[in-house]
C-alpha cells in the first residue's frame, strides 16, 4: 500500500483512516460545506415553484433530485414519499432589504405566513427578532416566512445593525 499523504502511515493504519478520532480531528466538519436537503413529493411541481416564484434554476439535476446554488451555498430538492411538517424554518436567505424582496416575491405569487410566536414583535408579516443568532453580531433580525409548493417552510431575514 502507498502512504496516504496525511501522515507517514499506510492507508488504514492511522487514526484518521481507521475511524478513530483524535484531538486534531474534532473540527472535522468545521471546514466542510453545509448543504440543505428539502423533500418534495412532486419534483416537477417543486421545480416550477422555485423557477416561477423564486426565480431559481437548478445548476444540476439527476433522477430524483435538483441542485440549486445561491451565493456559493447549495441546496437540493429531492423526490421523497415523506412530507415536510412546515412548522419550522428549514432554509433561509439573508437579504439586505426584506420589504423589497417580499414585494417582489408577492408579485410572483409567494404567500407569506402570519407569524405569532412569543417574543417576536410582528409588523405586518415581518417579525422583529431581538438578538437573533443568525444576525452575525447585529442587534437582531427582521424575518418573514413562506412555504414552498411541497410544504417546506422557507425564510428570509434582514440583519438589524
Amino acid at each position: 500500500m502507498a502512504a496516504c499523504g496525511c501522515c507517514h502511515c499506510l492507508r488504514g493504519c492511522c487514526s484518521r483512516h481507521s475511524g478513530a478520532m483524535n484531538a486534531d480531528d474534532r473540527s472535522l466538519l468545521a471546514g466542510a460545506r453545509v448543504a440543505t436537503r428539502l423533500p418534495a413529493q412532486d419534483l416537477e411541481r417543486a421545480r416550477r415553484f422555485y423557477r416561477e416564484q423564486l426565480g431559481l434554476e437548478p445548476v444540476d439535476e439527476r433522477p430524483g433530485g435538483l441542485l440549486y446554488r445561491c451565493s456559493g451555498a447549495d441546496f437540493v430538492v429531492f423526490q421523497s414519499t415523506g412530507s415536510s411538517p412546515g412548522t419550522f424554518t428549514q432554509m433561509a436567505w439573508e437579504v439586505d432589504d426584506i420589504e423589497a424582496v417580499m414585494t417582489e416575491l408577492r408579485r410572483r405569487g409567494v404567500v407569506f405566513e402570519e407569524v405569532d410566536v412569543p417574543g417576536f414583535r410582528t409588523r405586518g408579516q415581518v417579525a422583529e427578532i431581538e438578538g437573533n443568532y443568525p444576525s452575525k453580531g447585529a442587534r437582531g433580525e427582521r424575518g418573514a416566512w413562506f412555504c414552498d409548493s411541497e410544504g417546506n417552510m422557507l425564510g428570509i431575514g434582514e440583519p438589524v445593525l
